[in-house]
């Protein structure tokens, strides 16, 4: 399981929303690179990235930065936000990112995210947060009435081998991660012979070893991002706690 850390941009500065209120942001960095940087010193295996401004805009925003960012930190970037389209998805791949997670677009054109795979493959990730229970997607201010569990077996049929599932209730929070939510949604990708990546709420290494703690054989790994900026644990440490 792989401790993915998380460089939220909006205004060129790397943020973190509280439930996914674009109202409710705390500035960490200046600088997005500046946080690859101290991740990447820290032991950092794997960056998720996301373009806020891209994700309100429904197109990205934010590709210089990931640019900058894979040129420097020799680890996978996984990027999400405003990823729409197939020129989007090829643009960021150009980029330097190494996967794109889809969000809004998995929900409302599910042919185009089975053509993507088709012609990306496992670089195709599908984003699945959560409201209620119910997914929210354009940078999580609209709620939809489908489940997560259901779009996984929607979409893993087209296709779609790995998802990203968020909790919005809790990220941002620290307050610990949603545990019964995750373990439904995890049976959901089992059965559909697909993996998961969990995010959400993660406050401290007992949140970390609670996840380990699940066993649950198809959950890859798991996005730390406030946690980790506010210095309550290293990446190392963090990492350490998911290898149990």
């Amino acid at each position: 399981m792989i401790l993915y850390t998380a460089i939220d941009i909006r205004g060129g500065r790397a943020v973190r929303l509280e439930r996914g209120d674009y109202a409710r942001e705390t500035v960490y960095d200046a600088d997005p690179l500046g946080a690859a940087r101290r991740w990447f010193a820290q032991g950092a295996r794997a960056f998720h990235v996301v373009d806020l401004d891209g994700a309100r805009a429904g197109k990205p925003a934010n590709l210089g930065q990931v640019r900058l960012i894979a040129a420097e930190a020799n680890v996978p970037i996984q990027l999400g936000g405003g990823l729409r389209d197939a020129d989007s998805v090829a643009a960021a791949l150009e980029a330097g990112a190494d996967r794109v997670v889809l969000g809004t677009a998995a929900l409302a054109e599910p042919a185009l995210v089975a053509a993507l795979a088709e012609e990306h493959g496992e670089r195709v990730v599908v984003g699945l947060d959560a409201r209620r229970g119910r997914l929210a997607v354009e940078g999580w201010e609209r709620e939809t009435p489908a489940t997560p569990a259901r779009a996984v077996a929607e979409l893993a049929a087209r296709g779609v081998r790995t998802f990203v599932f968020t909790s919005v209730e809790v990220d941002g929070t620290l307050g610990g991660p949603a545990l019964a939510e995750l373990r439904d949604v995890a049976r959901a990708a089992a059965r559909a012979g697909a993996t998961l990546i969990y995010s959400g709420g993660v406050g401290t290494l007992d949140d970390l070893r609670a996840l380990h703690e699940l066993s649950l054989e198809n959950l890859a790994g798991v996005i730390v991002g406030r946690a980790l900026y506010e210095r309550r644990f290293t990446v190392a440490e963090g990492q350490a706690a998911l290898d149990g």
